[in-house]
């Protein structure tokens, strides 16, 4: 689903990391469907990731402009299944 996020999101927004698993159960699923973990990216813009204020702190703030990008690659995932 790369290029559908590159076309979506911009291709300089988009970054594939190296593979993480957490305390998930995701990878589980994914054996049954296929499946994709996305980090959207909710630090303001301009404000370094590193030293923001993780999801825990009293100081966390989540840029809400991200839901538009996540609602938009969404719809636009399931447009492209069928073509990837």
């Amino acid at each position: 689903m790369l290029p559908t996020m590159q076309r979506v999101a911009g291709a300089d927004k988009v970054k594939v990391n190296a593979l993480v698993t957490g305390a998930e159960d995701f990878s589980y699923f994914a054996l049954q469907t296929p499946g994709l973990f996305v980090f959207l990216g909710i630090t303001p813009e301009g404000q370094d990731p590193i030293t923001a204020p993780s999801n825990h702190s009293p100081f966390f703030y989540a840029d809400e402009a991200a839901l538009k990008t996540g609602t938009e690659l969404y719809v636009n995932w399931v447009l492209d299944y069928p073509t990837q």
